[in-house]
């Protein structure tokens, strides 16, 4: 059977980084693997940032949108029956930060998918830098995307203290599963702590083998009552010289709402495109071949014409859209 991976993690904790490294080690290794890109929004920046990986032994996949949950779960249904046809040795899915785990467990048990494909490792992402109070909804998703986990790898660690930031972390989330009634707590051996530079060929061994756990708790959010805090700008040309300028400004203005990450890719002046990943205190550029002139913002109570006017006034493609 083939192996199926989920790797979870809210908004901004690093999925994409870590899906690069793991699955070139896989790669590397001789593994034939397929990726998923599983995300309920209408356009998924992150695939762009996986273009290196496709080849002769990775293939790459998107699931995009979707009328309602129902529809959304019949894709993610249908396109894990085309892989299982395939036979690969393992996929790896990434689904978005706002994410039901319940879509991942029953369509698993239907037929035929339950006939090709086995857990095999549930791997979630803390960042390092999370807020030490999110609200009520991102507390309930930071819990209810991790209470499976086999393991628990932390992003974004400090140069200073990394052990006491670590703990911090546990005990952040222990205190979510919590509120949830969740009937699982971590401890420090769920925990894998190491700086993503330095991970070898036995530390992605113990992840692929990392396995996953039965944990219940209190569903307190639908996924549909989660997406209106997701808005895509379209069709942006912005001088090279202004992205991060404008960025800074949509991220600093109360008005905007409250933003938790700005993702996606841009045209750069020679052709190519840069990888925009943007959050409280981090703008990142980053250069990509693959892309699309495309600006996705994330947060709560998100005020879209507010936003137009920051990107409006510097933007240079007429047929500008949001939605």
């Amino acid at each position: 059977m083939t192996k199926i991976d989920l790797i979870t993690g809210i908004l901004g904790a690093g999925k994409t980084t870590f899906l690069l490294k793991y699955a070139r080690h896989l790669i590397d290794s001789g593994q034939r693997i397929a990726i998923l890109e599983n995300d309920f929004g209408a356009v998924n920046a992150d695939m762009a940032l996986l273009q290196e990986l496709k080849g002769e032994n990775c293939q790459l996949e998107m699931i995009s949108g979707g009328c309602d949950a129902h529809c959304h779960r019949r894709r993610f249904r249908t396109q894990l029956i085309a892989l299982g046809m395939q036979h690969f040795d393992r996929v790896l899915i990434e689904p978005s930060g706002i994410y039901d785990m319940d879509e991942f467990f029953d369509i698993l048990h239907e037929p035929p998918v339950d006939s090709w494909f086995e857990i095999g490792s549930i791997l979630t992402i803390l960042n390092a830098e999370t807020e030490a109070l999110l609200t009520d909804e991102m507390e309930y998703l930071l819990a209810s995307e991790a209470a499976c986990a086999g393991k628990l790898l932390l992003s974004k660690l400090p140069d200073k203290n990394p052990e006491q930031r670590a703990s911090e972390i546990l005990k952040h989330l222990n205190q979510a599963l919590s509120d949830i009634q969740c009937d699982r707590s971590f401890t420090e051996t769920d925990l894998f702590c190491k700086d993503w530079s330095k991970l070898d060929a036995a530390d992605f061994e113990i992840l692929a083998n990392a396995g996953y756990r039965n944990a219940s708790y209190i569903k307190k959010y639908q996924t549909d009552m989660l997406r209106s805090t997701v808005h895509y700008f379209l069709h942006i040309h912005l001088p090279e010289s202004e992205i991060e300028p404008v960025i800074r400004e949509i991220m600093e203005d109360s008005e905007c709402g409250t933003i938790y990450r700005i993702k996606g890719t841009l045209p750069a002046a020679d052709g190519t495109f840069l990888s925009v990943n943007a959050e409280k205190n981090r703008i990142t550029l980053s250069p990509t071949v693959i892309g699309q002139a495309v600006l996705i913002v994330i947060g709560e109570t998100l005020n879209r014409e507010q936003i137009d006017t920051h990107l409006k006034a510097k933007n240079t493609d007429p047929e500008y859209v949001s939605i």
